[in-house]
Formats: C-alpha cells, sequence, structure tokens
C-alpha cells in the first residue's frame, strides 16, 4: 500500500513529545503538511528543528498554543490555515486513589481530554464538509474500556472521547468526511515512563521496570511490551489515508492486545 498525503494539511495537538511527535512525523513523510503543536513557542521551534533534521523533505509549520482555552485554540488554528486532518492527541493522565480525586481534578480531566478535542472538531469540521474530504482522529486509550483503578478520571475522560467520535461522525454523515477514534495500549513515552516508577520499584532498570509493569498492572497485554509511538502512529496515518474511507464512527484498537474483547 503507498499513502500519499501530499495536499493535505494535518493539526496534531500536543505533538512536541511522545506519540503526538511520532505522528506528526509519520503524517510529514506521508507528504502532508503538518502542523506541530504545543503551549510554548520556543518548544515547537525546537522540535520541528529536530524533525526537519531527520528528514528534511517535511513540511512543518509551527502552531504554538494552549488548546484547552478559545483564543489559544484560535490562535492554532490560525497559525495551521484549513485544517483537512485534525489529530486530537493532546491528553494527560496520573495515578490517583480513586476517593482522592477532587472536584477540580476532574474537571481538569475532562477540560484538556475532552472539551479540547470538542472545541476542535467543532472549529474545522465545517470546513471539511464544506470541501467534502476530511480526517478528525481523536487519540483515545485502552482505559476507555478497561478503566484503570489507579485512574478512574483518566478512563472517564477517555470514554467521553469514543463517544465525541461517535457523536461527530453522525453529524459528518455522507460528507466524505471521517471521524474516528483510535484505542491506544500502553505505550512507550518519557511520561509514561515517570508514570512506570510511580508504580513499581524506582531503582529497577528500565528494561525490569517495564516487564514488572506489565506483570502487575497490565497483565492482559497479549504483546506483553510497552507499544512503540511509532506504531500508534501507523495507524493514524492509515486512518487519515484515501485507503480508510470506509470506517468511519469506529474505535480502531492499537491496544496490543489488552482490551479481552473479540469485538472492537
Amino acid at each position: 500500500m503507498r499513502i500519499d498525503l501530499t495536499g493535505r494539511t494535518a493539526l496534531v495537538t500536543g505533538s512536541t513529545q511522545g506519540i503526538g511527535r511520532a505522528i506528526a512525523a509519520a503524517l510529514a513523510d506521508a507528504g502532508a503538511r503538518v502542523a506541530v503543536n504545543g503551549r510554548k513557542p520556543e518548544t515547537v521551534a525546537s522540535v520541528i528543528t529536530e524533525l526537519q533534521q531527520e528528514n528534511s523533505a517535511r513540511d512543518l509549520v509551527a502552531a504554538a498554543g494552549d488548546v484547552t482555552d478559545q483564543a489559544g485554540a484560535d490562535a492554532v488554528l490560525a497559525a495551521t490555515g484549513d485544517v483537512d486532518i485534525l489529530v486530537n492527541n493532546l491528553g494527560i493522565f496520573g495515578a490517583t486513589p480513586a476517593l482522592d480525586i477532587t472536584d477540580d481534578e476532574w474537571r481538569r480531566y475532562f477540560d484538556v481530554n475532552v472539551l479540547a478535542a470538542v472545541r476542535l472538531i467543532r472549529a474545522t469540521l465545517p470546513g471539511m464538509t464544506e470541501r467534502g474530504w476530511g480526517r478528525v482522529l481523536d487519540i483515545a486509550s485502552d482505559s476507555a474500556v478497561v478503566i484503570p483503578a489507579e485512574m478512574i478520571h483518566y478512563g472517564m475522560s477517555k470514554t467521553a472521547l469514543l463517544a465525541v467520535s461517535r457523536g461527530f461522525a453522525k453529524e459528518a454523515a455522507g460528507t466524505g468526511v471521517t471521524v474516528n477514534s483510535v484505542l491506544a495500549g500502553p505505550t512507550h513515552t518519557g511520561g509514561v515512563e515517570d508514570f512506570v516508577y510511580e508504580l513499581v520499584d524506582p531503582t529497577l532498570p528500565w528494561d525490569e521496570a517495564q516487564r514488572e509493569f506489565m506483570r502487575l498492572h497490565r497483565p492482559q497485554s497479549l504483546l506483553q511490551r510497552l507499544i512503540e509511538p511509532e506504531e500508534i502512529a501507523n495507524m493514524v496515518v492509515y486512518l487519515a489515508s484515501p485507503l480508510a474511507s470506509a470506517t468511519t464512527g469506529a474505535a480502531v484498537r492499537v491496544d496490543g492486545g489488552y482490551i479481552d474483547s473479540i469485538v472492537p
């Protein structure tokens, strides 16, 4: 299969590190013009330099701004221009005992992980439907289905994101625009390394810590290892392409078999 996204503009939120950075790189490698997003302009500029050092052919634009508020989202969209592919990747997570999660934390997780995506879909979907082509991809998580006991506020937000994706897919029905969510499994990022060491012995070498984390906290994984960000990015690039034109309203799994279900 050959995927060519030449002529398409993609916005990937939270794309200065981890999964978002891998998605931005992969979309650019497929020919898309990609807006790299983060809150700090200097960080965005540094990441763009790094990505272009890896591949000078990548067409990247800086779109700094905090998409969790309207003014920030407006600035990001102004820097990006017309969006053909929206990847709502921005998200926060962390372990907190269920009874210790405050009202403010519940709201913060909803605002960042759900409402920011809704805000950007609301802003970009009309243009996509008018042009008769577009892709909206919301990066969800296995935690949307298998709610983790140590972070149910995160699981709640990702479950809500599945509903958001399905609902907006119905809004875009028959327009040539598809809306899907991606159920990412436990993935190897810097933030996840920190999270792993919150839950296992922090003196363990990384390889041992990862195995211990998977054994104790993610035993359902059929991969029995953390997923690499590039593996998530591969699925996103496919779903963003014309090859996935008949996939919409779906929750597509890249979870390493973690979700114990035959039906997605």
